[in-house]
């Protein structure tokens, strides 16, 4: 079965100053399927205030607008889903606060059972990861790109790839069967800029060389 790999972006924790502009020269420079609004520690105030100019650039772009981790922040925004780490509440609580068409996500780190508990669920996708070393976050799990494999073979659901996915190291999960490609730092921090970033991994999904 071949599938096409896709673009899932995740913010910077910061998300404030000129990151709106930033955020559209990414999602301008290739197709981007896929955006996580990722802040920790504000209120849901504050939080709405920052994610509307984002969420209006998505919206302008045709990419879902995914909330990480707040159920209620999504609700108020009418994103277009939330994603779930382990400890953020089950899929089907989401489903019933934010409705049948919301796209719910499931952190599932490297463990196969988490990944079919949440496909039970009702998860509209499950992600796996850290792959690799990143500096995003701490890394409690590392994942092996078998997983991947192991998953498509059984299921329709898609999977996601996350955690130190670079332009150099993409392509190991793109041929184990990731159906989206998630990434943060390697776009935002990007010496030439994220748009060169996004250009440099849409390459890889297109199977064209990089440089």
């Amino acid at each position: 079965m071949t599938t096409t790999c896709q673009l899932y972006l995740i913010s910077p924790l910061d998300v404030g100053g000129d990151f709106p502009d930033r955020l559209d020269a990414a999602l301008s420079a290739a197709p981007v399927a896929a955006f996580q609004f990722r802040v920790k520690g504000l209120d849901q105030h504050e939080a709405a205030r920052l994610a509307a100019p984002l969420q209006a650039i998505c919206a302008a772009k045709d990419v879902a607008f995914i909330v990480n981790d707040d159920m209620a922040l999504a609700k108020r925004l009418k994103a277009d889903g939330v994603h779930l780490g382990q400890g953020d509440g089950d899929p089907k609580e989401a489903r019933s606060l934010l409705g049948p068409g919301a796209q719910i996500g499931v952190t599932c780190h490297a463990s196969r059972h988490l990944a079919m508990e949440a496909g039970e669920a009702g998860a509209d996708y499950v992600a796996f990861g850290a792959f690799f070393p990143t500096t995003t976050k701490e890394v409690e799990h590392r994942a092996d790109p078998e997983i991947l494999t192991w998953w498509q073979g059984l299921f329709e659901l898609p999977c996601v790839a996350i955690g130190g996915i670079t332009p150099d190291n993409a392509k190991l999960l793109v041929d184990a069967g990731a159906d989206f490609l998630a990434m943060s730092g390697a776009v935002w921090n990007h010496p030439e800029g994220p748009a060169a970033a996004v250009k440099a991994f849409a390459a890889i999904l297109k199977g064209q060389p990089t440089g």
